[in-house]
Order: C-alpha cells, then structure tokens, then sequence
C-alpha cells in the first residue's frame, strides 16, 4: 500500500513517466498532436463538392419555387401583419433571374399584391388559397383569389385551393371538395389541390373537382425517412406510383426539397450538400422524363423554427436573413462555408486549455504523471473540433425560447468546463459535489477554481437532464446537441476518472441525475434507432457524463462494503477487545487505506 505522501500519480496505479520528461516532453509532443488533429478534422469537414452543373443557373432557370415573404419578426401566423409591397417586389426582382415562377400559400399578409408585382418582371404565379377551421375566414380567403384570378389572367396559371388541409385534419373531405368546386365554378383557371403524395391515394375522389394532382414529396418527412443520396429516386418511384392511381390527370410535384440545417431523422441527414445533392439530381432527372417540378423553396423562413426547431427554417435556396444564394454557380459546395473561423477559433481554444494547464503547474511544481497530460489533451482536443461546431448550432439549432436558452447555457458551460478541468487536473482536486455546494457556506471548497468548477457542473447537469427529458418526451424538432455535449462530458469524466472521491462522501443527488441521464440514452437510442449518428453521438454522451457523476470507482467502493461485513461480523462474537494479529490488523488498515483513495490536494 502506498503511503499517504505519495505523490497522486503513482497513487492512481496508471501509467507515469519521469517528471522531467512529463514536464518538458510529453506537454509539448501532445500539444502538437492536439493541433494537428484540431486542423485535419476540420479540413476533412468542409472538403467542398462541386456539382455537375450548378444547382441554380440563370442560363437554365427554375420551373417553379415556392415563395413567402416572411423575414425575422415576421409570421403568417399573425393576420395583422401586411408585408409591404417594396420588400415583396426586392424578392420578386430576385427570384426572376433563376425561375419562371412562383408558388404562393395564400393571399393574406400582403400577398394579395403577388400577381401585380410579379407581372411586372415577366414571374408567373401558382395562386395558394390557405385553407383552415374557420368556414367564413375560407371563404373570404377564396373570393380573393377569385379576383386575382380574374384580375391577372396571364400571371396566375393556376389555383391550389387549400394545401395539407387534409394531413392537418383541419377540414373533412366533404368540406373541401365543395370550396373547391365553389371556385371553380367561377374561373376559368384551372384548379388544384395540393398534399402530401399517401393523402391523394388516400382520398382518390379528390381529383374528380380537381384539373390537375398536385403533390408534395418531402423525402426528409416521409414516414421511413430517406437517405439523401436516394431521395430523388425515390421521389420519381412515387411520382409514376401516383401517376397510375390517376389516369388521364397530370401531375404536378407541389413540393420537393431538402433542408440545409437541423437534426438528423433515421438516415436523413440536413445539410448544404445533400440538399444541393439533392434538388440537382432531382432536377435531372424530371428533365429527363419530363416531370413538372415546383422547389420547396425559395428563401429559408426564420419564423418556423419556433414551431418545427431548425429543421423547419431551411429549406430555402437562398438564406432567409441575408437574402443570399446559398448555392452559387461556379463554386463548390461545403457544408462549413466558415471553416477557417471555426478552426481559428477551435485552436485557440484548444491551446488556452493547455496555457490554464502550464499556469496550474507553474503556482504548483510538482511531478505530473502522464495520465494528467493525456487528459488534457484529450480536452484540448475534443473542444478544438467541436467548439466551431457547437458555436454554430448554438445560432441555428433551439426550440423556442427555452431552447434558445438552454443551448446558450450549455455552450458556456462547454466553454468553461474544459478550462476548469484542466486546473482541476494538475492540481489533483476531484469533482466537488453537489452536497458540498447546497450545504453551509464553510463547507464549500476552498480554492476559487473549485468553487466555480461545482457550480458550473451544477448548472451543466440541470440543463442536460432537461435537454434529455425533452429528447425523450418530445423529440421530433428537439436538436441533438453532440458536440457542446461532448465538450462538456469529457473533461469532467477525465477529472471524475483521474481524481476520485472519498467513496464515503454523499453524492445522492448525482447518483439521482446519472440515472436519469443513462435512461433518457438508452429511450433515446430506442426510439431515434442505430442509422441516426447525431442520436448515438448524443446519448454516449449522456452516459459519459453520467458516469462522471456516478458515485466513486466501484473498487473503491467494494473495500468499503468489504470492510463493513467484515466488522459486522466481528461484533456478535464479541471479540472486538482482543488483540489482532499483525497480519490481520494490516489487512484491516489496507482495506480503510484503500476506500479513502483520492486525489493529491
């Protein structure tokens, strides 16, 4: 047994070397390899993709895009809201050198204004009634577009009366069929409905009323989601599935696209390329076969995220803020357009959590064993890779306004808790626990970095255990938030592993939130399945972290038990006067020595 001055690497029973060579060589052999794997990982994550041909070419525009005009602040949600025509007409003037027309929802909000202003540079619309519960409010809705119908005769091509009416249950069969027929009966332009592709085979009646199918394919959304490199296979599968359930009408895709950004469902993955991937190939082949296709859509809308997460917000071709194209002609596609601040960004981090590892030794001189070291690079390197990442769903990927905040928190803490740990670890000082900071005030550490170490783990495990539960009881536009995660959980699983507690030290609470952590990731793995990367990635680390928090190593733990069975069972024969032999009394002395195994403080 090693006596209690022993220095805490040679303690820990892990590998060591030399102090002069754990001081002077390893650091910096390790600092080396941790930038080389921040910078490669990072040029392997935004290697572009340069498409056959450009997504968007002005020389070959669109068929058709959808549009709303919607920017920040703004919602169809809210009727009162009139969008000004100047900001109407900038997109128009935008949308006609890469398309022919345009596909709009409704005539509320200022649309009304559509087909005057796109008649004025050469766009055709597809009018979109916006159905919904209210019987009157439909009806106004339909005698305006019955006007506009009339009023622009060669603009608006057609009418879609109603879109995912049907799919949102907000109108039955019946009810719809006689709008449509009401509207019909009054224009001569033909007339549609619009929705996704299983309600039209579902509901086959509909095309009596109507002139032509309108159908949504949206293979990211499809009930067993599709892989983005087979999506636009699948999607000419289903349209010829459709085409045959309606002879002798045609057919038009309503919707088809790809999100740039968001959670993963199953096997489809959001992002730049897939969707450039994506609409391309798409585009190609119903060139081929001479299939009418309207792009889903435009311009990304900031205002879904609150009610579909970030998923739901882009969609677009070109960026809902900067009104920016995303996928520009003559230039290769990457998903990380701006890699090299995230990599600038990751290094700098990665060394300050050396510098904080360096200045620790330095106000403390004493031999450091190689596991120390190792921790910390692992923390400087796992933060390098993923503070970019992070940084960047932290400004996109949130759910309302808790999430906005909750992923704002858990970003600091990611940022602070590498920082923290590798004080922690040169300094030999375990987690503090939670029992410690509830208690009285002159129970808690001593030392300033301890003290803030305990409350931002705090902090951290309150937000986790919320952004799990959340995983698991409402997970369809939750985000998965890996890498602020990671970059959390794995410097305090290194101190957790590194600098144990006294086994005998109360960590009730901890104990509680570990097991919630590792039962929200085994729900998680069961309901988001093994094809979701983004889902795997998250509950690994829900358990690391709750390992981390998980009371003291199980042998110290087993010495403790031992120790206890063994003087339970010494008390009845009353014995406990007796002189021990020596052999027996060292046993005993080991036994206590070994459960009050701990960091050097």
């Amino acid at each position: 047994m090693m006596p209690i001055d022993t220095p805490a690497e040679f303690r820990s029973g892990l590998p060591t070397r030399p102090a002069g060579v754990s001081r002077k060589g390893a650091p910096l052999a390790l600092f080396l390899v941790s930038m080389s794997l921040i910078v490669a990982v990072w040029y392997w994550l935004a290697s572009p993709v340069l498409l056959d041909h450009a997504l968007i070419d002005p020389a070959k525009k669109l068929d058709c895009v959808s549009y709303a005009p919607f920017r920040s602040g703004q919602t169809p949600w809210n009727s009162d809201i009139v969008i000004k025509p100047e900001q109407i007409a900038e997109d128009l003037n935008q949308l006609a050198e890469v398309s022919n027309c345009i596909r709009t929802y409704s005539v509320e909000n200022g649309l009304d204004k559509v087909p005057q202003l796109a008649s004025k540079v050469g766009l055709k619309v597809i009018l979109g009634i916006w159905l919904g519960r209210d019987r009157v409010k439909n009806a106004a809705l339909a005698d305006t577009a019955v006007s506009l119908a009339r009023g622009y005769k060669g603009t608006v091509t057609s009418v879609i009366v109603g879109s995912e009416v049907l799919l949102r249950g907000e109108m039955t069969v019946a009810d719809l069929r006689e709008i449509i027929r009401s509207v019909r009966a009054r224009i001569d332009t033909p007339i549609t409905y619009a929705d996704s592709w299983d309600y039209w085979l579902r509901y086959k009646e509909m095309a009596a009323d109507v002139d032509f199918v309108t159908i949504h394919m949206l293979p990211f959304w499809e009930d067993e989601p599709i892989r983005a490199e087979d999506a636009a296979a699948h999607v000419i599968d289903i349209y010829r599935k459709v085409a045959l359930a309606f002879p002798g009408k045609s057919i038009l895709i309503g919707e088809a696209g790809w999100p740039s950004k968001g959670r993963m469902r199953e096997v489809s993955l959001p992002s730049r390329i897939n969707q450039a991937r994506f609409i391309s190939e798409l585009l190609d082949r119903a060139a081929y076969e001479k299939i009418r296709v309207n792009v889903f859509e435009a311009y990304d809308e900031p205002w879904k995220r609150q009610w579909e997460g970030t998923v739901g917000a882009h969609w677009g071709l070109f960026d809902g803020v900067t009104r920016e194209i995303k996928h520009a002609a003559g230039t290769a596609i990457s998903n990380y357009p701006f890699w090299k601040l995230q990599l600038g960004a990751g290094l700098a981090f990665g060394a300050s959590i050396f510098l904080v590892a360096l200045l620790t030794l330095w106000r403390r001189p004493s031999p450091i064993g190689l596991a120390s070291w190792l921790a910390v690079s692992a923390c400087a390197t796992t933060g390098g890779i993923l503070l970019g990442l992070a940084a960047e769903k932290t400004a996109y990927e949130n759910y309302g306004i808790a999430g906005m905040f909750n992923q704002g928190l858990l970003l600091t803490a990611a940022i602070t808790l590498p920082l923290l740990c590798a004080n922690a670890l040169m300094a030999g000082r375990p987690l503090p626990t939670f029992g410690e900071l509830v208690g009285a005030r002159e129970g808690w550490p001593s030392s300033l970095p301890a003290l803030l170490l305990g409350f931002v783990l705090v902090a951290t495990t309150l937000v986790t255990v919320e952004i799990a539960l959340g995983l698991v009881f409402d997970s369809r536009s939750r985000y998965f938030p890996f890498a602020s995660l990671t970059m959390a959980a794995v410097p305090v699983w290194t101190v957790a592993l590194l600098c144990r507690r006294k086994p005998d030290i109360g960590v009730t609470a901890e104990a509680v939130f570990a097991g919630l952590l590792v039962a929200a990731a085994l729900l998680l793995f069961l309901n988001e399945g093994v094809h979701n990367w983004q889902s795997l990635w998250t509950a690994a680390a829900f358990v690391m972290f709750g390992a981390a928090l998980w009371p003291p190593h199980p042998i110290a733990v087993w010495s403790a038990l031992s120790l206890r069975r063994q003087e339970r069972a010494v008390q009845p024969m009353a014995v406990a006067s007796l002189p021990q032999p020596a052999s027996q009394a060292g046993a005993a002395g080991g036994l206590i020595a070994a459960s009050k195994v701990e960091c050097d403080k």
